[in-house]
């Protein structure tokens, strides 16, 4: 789908001489619908260019923000600024036809009854001659002007998502806003059309919004990464900072697989098995978890490092998982080791943890528990 843009002065130009890469900017945006809010006081801003994944669960609001964005819904609350003019808010509102931005949905919602060049060219004002010409080069684009006079119903799932990202590029759009458009595709065609997106989304150097519930396609695809839960942004960073420094618990898990155990602070401190930590900000008495990435835990010999017994060892194909019980520590710590480095059933062993890897987090307030 592509939201048409008028010629007339909306701040954002014609067609034509389109502003590629707009500021995309989110102003504690609220929605409510009758007792329930989607969306809580989301505050965004996007850089003109920018590619950034919105990462959540299912229910945090992420397609409802691309919903406002585009202009198919109306905010409760808040504004939404395309370089810096107010297009929703409470003063104004401009309808989705005039904003200049690209909406490319899961379902890709390409028309049966249209040639595949047909549909490239929908979002044009213009259909014929130059338009059609365009259309065949944006498919040309994509690899596929061989099925121009073909229907879509002859094309992969692949394909199809590859002509509607042809169509909603065609009309040059400031901003760019993507609802999971990867997740219908299996493993490896996600992955290369990832890369093929990401190169075009790059070459037109449209600012772009990309919804995913899947933390490595963010982490692929996105300049910045931001967090959603619950209606709101938890945290938004480039992932290398969201993955060392998480906010809470909630981002930690999005991007790590971690062993979570519950511990005691006394006189400001944690004291565990592989060490103490400083908790300045808990009282004596609060609960703490701490979080050790699987990654963080290291097989050594028996008689060194922390002792445990293996409990038991699954084959994941270049690692193996194993389950661990070490010593104070009343459940077992998963860790990974390289396939045929696996320990057998029952074998003692040590471990050794990365402690510039260990996070800790209040108990209290645990997001996503």
């Amino acid at each position: 789908m592509h939201l048409i843009v008028d010629r007339q002065d909306y701040g954002f130009g014609a067609r034509a001489a389109a502003i590629i890469g707009a500021r995309l900017t989110f102003e504690a945006v609220e929605r409510r619908y009758a007792s329930y809010a989607a969306l809580k006081g989301f505050s965004l801003d996007i850089e003109p260019g920018e590619v950034v994944c919105l990462l959540g669960p299912s229910g945090s609001g992420k397609t409802t923000i691309l919903r406002i964005a585009s202009g198919i819904e109306k905010p409760t609350g808040g504004r939404v600024l395309i370089n810096n003019i107010e297009v929703a808010g409470p003063n104004r509102f401009v309808p989705p036809e005039r904003r200049n931005v690209g909406l490319m949905f899961q379902d890709f919602a390409l028309f049966p009854h249209l040639t595949i060049r047909d549909n490239v060219a929908f979002g044009l004002r213009e259909r014929r001659g130059e338009g059609m010409n365009a259309a065949l080069a944006a498919l040309e684009r994509v690899g596929l002007a061989r099925y121009a006079n073909a229907y879509p119903h002859i094309l992969s799932g692949g394909e199809q998502q590859r002509v509607a990202l042809a169509r909603a590029l065609l009309p040059r759009p400031s901003v760019m806003l993507m609802d999971e458009p990867f997740s219908g595709l299996d493993v490896q065609l996600r992955d290369r059309l990832q890369e093929e997106t990401l190169g075009l989304l790059r070459e037109t150097q449209a600012t772009s919004l990309i919804v995913t519930h899947a933390p490595a396609e963010a982490i692929r695809m996105g300049d910045r990464i931001a967090v959603m839960h619950g209606g709101r942004i938890i945290q938004a960073g480039n992932a290398e900072e969201l993955y060392r420094n998480p906010a809470d618990l909630f981002v930690a898990r999005l991007f790590s697989e971690i062993n979570e155990v519950a511990f005691t602070a006394k006189g400001g401190v944690l004291h565990t098995p592989i060490g103490a930590f400083p908790v300045p900000e808990l009282a004596d008495g609060d609960q703490a978890v701490l979080c050790i990435r699987r990654r963080a835990l290291r097989v050594l010999p028996a008689g060194e490092g922390l002792p445990g017994r293996v409990l038991r060892g699954k084959f994941l194909g270049d690692q193996a998982l194993l389950e661990v019980s070490a010593q104070g520590f009343a459940a077992p710590l998963a860790t990974l080791v390289r396939e045929g480095e696996q320990p057998e059933q029952g074998a003692e062993i040590g471990l050794a943890v990365d402690a510039a890897s260990v996070l800790i987090f209040p108990a209290q307030g645990r997001a996503g528990v």
